[in-house]
């Protein structure tokens, strides 16, 4: 029994890491499908970002209450699951809590760190189940989040739930047969949590102290096989999932754009053509136009673009700060990086069906309108606000390259204002002869 235990934990672990790697590839290769960007710049400020923006979460910390509950998730997430490894040697040799005696003591403070940990996180997922369902705070009942949005983030509140209550359980009931001397139980030293809940004192006529030993080792057991295979799915439901940001988070927190807020990136093939037509004698004796301006659909922009849609966590900061969204626009930046998503995703399914992408009559446009893009004031807040520095700005502005420059789609009043910087060289209708006019009838 022992061994085909083991056999078919092996097989979990294999299987489940086989599928994990199997999903990342595909999202490497949809984020792949953008142009290349050189970010090998400076280093050690691309370090510094990672530290303050993805380990230390410099920005959630404006909310210092939110920020403190959300990193309890954080932490948990992170350092709760070192017990992982602990569990897998135990499952693949079929031993029972094999670093006990190695580390002694210290073993048992780092179950107690976890136990804690597992604790916080429970009431951290029960608040942020309150705030998005029953005090349902503003970002949280946008439209953009209908469907799968809001169900995808419940369900992990609530597995992480059951995560934490496996985890809880199987030390409980764990200690509670080392208590009783059980085969295989070795004492290892009381833990702080579920040596408070297996005590005697605790449940002096409870259920789980006059249990049966072997009722106690099956609910153990099967807490034990629950929280593993819990965690190896939870594994692979992050690439169907937002909170894919957990991994992609640090390096989308590298490649940020280190760049003045406000700079945009400007077109060196623009910029010449407007030299060119301003010095005709510089044009060279071979001039190659450029393929296209701005960009239709996710192969027109950037890789980091694209990883920017992959890592948002659609906490709805950047549209709650947008102005334009505060006056009732339709512009949503979440929307933005969602629709993003949502088209490299389709793309990503029409090159595993086909070998390659096909032409499917599709591009962002089909996704995001026009009126999204027009209503952009290009402020850049909902760069400040977002977590991970998430710019949803860049592919509105590739977009709206695209539409003015590829369609000649631009509202009236924006082209007469690109009539006037044409032949007057400023947005207004005056000869560039009478700009200076106002100087001299200030000296009469």
């Amino acid at each position: 029994m022992q061994m085909f235990q083991q056999i078919l934990f092996i097989i979990l672990v294999v299987f489940s890491i086989w599928l994990f790697a199997k999903n990342i590839k595909k999202i490497r290769r949809n984020i792949l499908l953008g142009h290349d960007e050189d970010y090998s710049d400076n280093p050690s400020r691309r370090w510094k970002n990672v530290l303050l923006l993805a380990f230390g979460q410099k920005k959630m910390f404006r909310n210092p209450l939110v920020a403190v509950i959300h990193f309890f998730i954080y932490a948990g997430f992170i350092i709760i699951n070192i017990e992982v490894l602990e569990i897998v040697l135990d499952g693949g040799l079929g031993s029972h809590r094999l670093f006990s005696n190695a580390f002694g003591g210290f073993y048992t403070f780092l179950i107690d760190a976890f136990e804690i940990l597992a604790v916080l996180v429970l009431a951290a997922c029960i608040i942020f189940l309150a705030r998005r369902n029953i005090l349902k705070l503003k970002r949280f009942r946008s439209r953009d989040l209908d469907g799968w949005p809001r169900s995808d983030a419940n369900y992990i509140l609530i597995t992480e739930i059951l995560l934490m209550t496996f985890f809880l359980t199987m030390n409980t009931t764990d200690r509670a047969l080392q208590l009783r001397g059980y085969e295989n139980y070795h004492d290892v030293g009381n833990f702080l949590v579920s040596g408070f809940l297996s005590s005697p004192l605790t449940f002096p006529k409870g259920a789980l102290w006059t249990a049966s030993t072997s009722t106690l080792q099956g609910i153990e057991r099967t807490c034990w096989w629950l929280h593993i295979t819990g965690i190896f799915a939870f594994l692979n439901y992050l690439p169907y999932s937002k909170h894919l940001h957990i991994l992609l988070a640090f390096p989308n927190a590298y490649y940020t754009r280190l760049e003045p807020e406000g700079k945009m990136k400007n077109m060196p093939a623009v910029q010449n053509e407007v030299l060119y037509a301003m010095q005709p004698e510089t044009v060279p004796a071979e001039v190659t136009p450029p393929s296209k301006f701005g960009a239709k659909d996710v192969f027109d922009l950037s890789w980091r673009n694209l990883l920017d849609a992959y890592s948002c966590t659609e906490c709805g900061r950047c549209t709650a700060a947008c102005p334009a969204n505060i006056t009732g626009k339709l512009l949503s930046p979440r929307k933005i990086m969602m629709d993003t998503r949502d088209r490299m995703e389709e793309v990503g399914r029409n090159i595993d069906k086909n070998g390659e992408f096909k032409e499917d009559g599709k591009n962002l446009f089909s996704y995001i309108t026009v009126e999204e893009l027009r209503a952009c004031t290009s402020c850049q807040a909902c760069i400040e606000e977002c977590p991970v520095s998430i710019s949803p700005l860049e592919i509105i502005l590739e977009l709206r390259r695209s539409l003015i420059m590829e369609d000649s789609n631009a509202p009236q009043e924006w082209n007469a204002m690109f009539s006037n910087v044409e032949n007057n060289f400023a947005p207004w209708k005056f000869s560039p002869d009478e700009r200076d006019r106002w100087a001299s009838e200030m000296d009469n």
